[in-house]
């Protein structure tokens, strides 16, 4: 029975992965290359991002040089190829500041009692009427610019919003049959929380987390645009930009393709991140 079971899990894998859609298998593909981009860029882009070359400064798409050159010289394919490990760092970790601080604030509130749920709402109202840049420049400017301070940044001003969304997933929990029927069955205030509370509530969360990469990788290349990311000549696509917006009359290369890159990873991390949300949707309402 055991070798018919080991003969059926490979076929029911590969009969799934048949199911999948072209749409689906083109979206893993951009993730591999983000990923690959990020892991390993030497890989798919051998060169060294800030090697100057003066006579060559200010080439457009060519053999050799796809995206172009900036005014120094330097390979603007292979400093895009580079600058996704910043990127992706910076929005990978600002995201998991936010839901961290988010999961704390949370399930205070959640968890809490009336008086302790008002005020924590209350604080979470009033982060989330603060503009999300306008926070993060403030913070910025306390601690002044850098990549550590964007991530910490970033990841302040988009904790509120997972807060508010774990608060309401812990309440709906809370309330359902099977958390109701645990606590008649005498179990633990610990045991329900860390056995039938967090596992429901925290699955939409870090859906919507995956949608929070993407918006946090948009927030950080603004403000490496506004030159409050890392420093020149760092290859940081937000840098990229403004760097490139001086000489976009007669280098529009160097600002289109970074700012492609920018668009492109936040749209595969939209994606990916909607598709978790509306399976863990499928699952709660088959639930």
């Amino acid at each position: 029975m055991s070798a018919a079971l080991s003969e059926t899990r490979p076929r029911a894998v590969v009969h799934r992965l048949a199911r999948l859609r072209p749409g689906t298998w083109l979206l893993a593909a951009c993730g591999l290359v983000i990923l690959l981009c990020a892991a390993v860029p030497g890989l798919i882009a051998p060169g060294d991002p800030l090697a100057i070359a003066p006579r060559e400064s200010f080439l457009s798409p060519r053999w050799g040089h796809p995206f172009g050159t900036d005014e120094s010289g330097r390979d603007l394919f292979t400093r895009v190829v580079h600058g996704t490990r910043s990127s992706v760092l910076i929005g990978v970790l600002s995201t998991l500041l936010g839901v961290g601080l988010g999961a704390v604030l949370g399930l205070v509130t959640g968890l809490g009692r009336r008086w302790l749920d008002a005020a924590g709402s209350r604080l979470i109202d009033a982060m989330l009427a603060f503009p999300t840049l306008l926070l993060a420049l403030l913070l910025i400017a306390v601690r002044g610019p850098g990549v550590a301070t964007v991530i910490v940044a970033v990841g302040l001003s988009s904790a509120p919003g997972y807060a508010r969304l774990l608060r309401s997933e812990v309440r709906r929990v809370s309330r359902s049959g099977h958390v109701e029927a645990a606590r008649m069955l005498g179990k633990g205030p610990v045991a329900i929380v860390w056995r039938h509370i967090l596992p429901g509530a925290l699955g939409p969360l870090l859906a919507v987390a995956t949608l929070g990469v993407g918006q946090a990788i948009v927030w950080a290349s603004a403000l490496g645009y506004l030159g409050l990311g890392a420093p020149p000549p760092a290859p940081e696509w937000g840098a990229m930009l403004n760097a490139g917006r001086t000489y976009i009359s007669n280098g529009w290369w160097m600002t289109v393709f970074p700012g492609l890159a920018i668009v492109g990873v936040g749209v595969v991390a939209t994606l990916a991140g909607r598709r978790l949300s509306a399976r863990w949707a499928g699952r709660g309402g088959a639930r």
